[in-house]
């Protein structure tokens, strides 16, 4: 089937609920406000894939600005299956990624942005050093520099006018200490990821020119989560769409804004849709949650806002646990007899059908022992995973295993794919189609000969960084992934704590395949499930004690998105003594 025939095929469906036929149909500038499970993602690929065929002839293009990695890439699958694959005229990929392959690096000498023209992307080690050496020529103090790399970043995101009174007004010191940090950088040659956004908005800013080069290569800019992406991007939004002429479609949801403390303003995405020149479309129905639980969900988020669920809706059933003990004996709880009863209530239950959500790493660090005691495999999404989630090169890696270990039988993944997204991925040191068919040959000789299941994973992934990756990790963005790879061997070797890894489980192939997912609420965002459990949903933690009014609100979405994540069944448990007050209303309202 053509892949015109494929979106053809989707956009049909997309004729059944008003509000996606409407965002659709769309012509001009669209905002889409989509509620959880509203249908928002099929929507977003629908409508590119349209505007690919049909509004935007090559070799003009799209580009597609997402909130993470991990987003990027399943737009991408879903893409895939519309038959589109990102290359010269699609780009889909972070606000990071955007402002460093689309203006930074094609741009940053033409448009005077001061830095070396060898400039490579820091390690978290390499900003360290860094924040370090600008913190003692600040203050003179030699200690506790890591302690401001938080309240460094806000400043730098928040303030994007160096030339205004607020940067000088506001925290002088900080602003000191931000231009000593940014200084000390280009000293060793480098910029870090809050540069990229900032960067490639002055520059914007600065050049109508630039202005007028992006919106002649991407006529038209989408944006999904528009919610989460803070100043930077709203900035570039207003001067390439709404000054230099290119077309928005964006997608998100206030409602679920919870990264507040990276600089996202939720009210952004609100000032977009109320502008006379916007066609705003509201998706009312949400096709993910049971019936009941998407009843709740607004008691949950204390707010009405009129979802409806389709006719064909199942019910849904939401289960509270107040438990006691630590939070060790509460999640032996959660394995010893939720779970049985859950295996009973569903014959075709699977690890992987569920997700337990918290609002901490640690908490996840005692539900992860617990899972060990009773065996079972996990699959984490928080700040103590063994590697990020949101990393690239991880997930490729992880793509390449299960290569190994039954794709080369099955076809799944195609290694065609597997060689694609490496191309991508190392796009700076594969500039060439020499230089990209060299790493073809390299990657399928050494995949080829690392087929065993049972194989080492240190091992494994010791020999394909020797034979096929060594030369590429040195390249702009490539530099600050190998830092996570390299971190990830170092714990895979001898005598560590991950040495009896095996290359079927880091692919998780299969006996490994069936794993329960471990996630922070911040990171299930997006994602669902058919079972979730909110575990640890208890006063001090969510909100977190002494909670500022914007603190208090952003905890309450925090909930609201974990509520939202289940399409049959939310468990939520808490400590007897102590449950969150936003599990008391919730609990109130529905009776129990």
């Amino acid at each position: 089937m053509s892949s015109r025939a494929l979106y053809l095929r989707d956009a049909d469906d997309l004729r059944r609920n008003a509000g996606q036929w409407e965002a659709y149909e769309s012509r001009g500038h669209c905002v889409v406000l989509a509620g959880p499970g509203s249908g928002k993602t099929k929507t977003l690929t629908t409508k590119l894939a349209r505007i690919l065929h049909e509004d935007v002839r090559p070799p003009r293009g799209v580009a597609c600005i997402t909130f993470s990695n991990e987003c990027a890439k399943e737009l991408e699958i879903r893409l895939v299956r519309l038959g589109i694959d990102a290359d010269e005229r699609l780009f889909v990929g972070t606000i990071h990624s955007f402002s460093l392959t689309e203006i930074i690096l094609p741009y940053a000498k033409i448009a005077k942005l001061g830095l070396p023209e060898d400039f490579k992307v820091a390690t978290e080690r390499e900003q360290a050093l860094a924040l370090k050496n600008a913190h003692r020529l600040v203050t003179g103090q030699q200690n506790h520099a890591q302690d401001l790399k938080y309240s460094l970043g806000r400043h730098r995101r928040s303030i994007l006018d160096r030339d205004s009174s607020e940067w000088r007004t506001v925290s002088p010191e900080m602003s000191q200490l931000v231009e000593a940090y940014e200084a000390e950088l280009r000293k060793m040659g480098l910029i870090d990821f809050d540069d990229m956004p900032l960067l490639a908005v002055s520059a914007l800013k600065a050049h109508p020119w630039l202005r007028r080069a992006i919106v002649a290569k991407f006529p038209v800019l989408a944006v999904d989560e528009y919610q989460d992406l803070g100043l930077a991007l709203h900035r570039m939004v207003m001067g390439l769409c709404f000054s230099a002429g290119s077309r928005l479609f964006a997608v998100g949801d206030a409602d679920q804004s919870v990264y507040g403390f990276t600089g996202a303003h939720p009210e952004l995405l609100q000032r977009v849709a109320n502008r006379s020149d916007v066609q705003t479309v509201r998706l009312e129905f949400n096709y993910r949650c049971g019936s009941n639980i998407v009843v709740a969900s607004e008691y949950a988020l204390g707010e009405v806002r009129g979802y409806q669920c389709p006719e064909s809706a199942h019910e849904g059933t939401i289960f509270f646990h107040a438990l006691h003990g630590d939070y060790g004996q509460q999640a032996n709880h959660l394995f010893s007899v939720v779970f049985p009863e859950l295996r009973n209530r569903f014959d075709d239950f699977k690890l992987g059908d569920v997700a337990i959500l918290y609002s901490a790493a640690w908490i996840g660090d005692a539900v992860a022992q617990a899972a060990r005691d009773f065996g079972l495999g996990i699959l984490r999404s928080d700040a103590n995973a063994i590697y990020p989630r949101s990393s690239r090169i991880m997930r490729w890696l992880e793509a390449c295993a299960l290569w190994c270990c039954s794709g080369w039988r099955t076809g799944r993944p195609e290694f065609s794919k597997l060689t694609r997204d490496g191309a991508r991925l190392f796009a700076d040191g594969l500039s060439t189609p020499e230089s990209r068919l060299g790493f073809q040959r390299q990657l399928i000789g050494s995949l080829w000969n690392r087929r065993e299941r049972t194989a080492s994973i240190h091992e494994w992934l010791t020999g394909l960084r020797a034979e096929v990756l060594e030369g590429l990790l040195s390249d702009n963005m490539a530099t600050y992934e190998a830092e996570t790879l390299h971190t990830f061997i170092d714990k895979c070797a001898p005598g560590k704590d991950l040495y009896a890894m095996t290359l079927e489980e880091f692919a998780g192939d299969g006996q490994h395949n069936e794993r329960v997912t471990l996630s922070s609420l911040h990171s299930a965002k997006g994602r669902e499930f058919r079972i979730v459990i909110l575990f640890a949903m208890d006063a001090g933690r969510i909100p977190r004690n002494g909670a500022s009014a914007s603190e208090m609100r952003e905890a309450r979405r925090s909930f609201y998105v974990g509520f939202t994540r289940p399409q049959d069944e939310l468990h939520i448990v808490h400590s007897a003594s102590r449950p969150s007050p936003f599990v008391t209303e919730v609990r109130q309202r529905m009776g129990h």
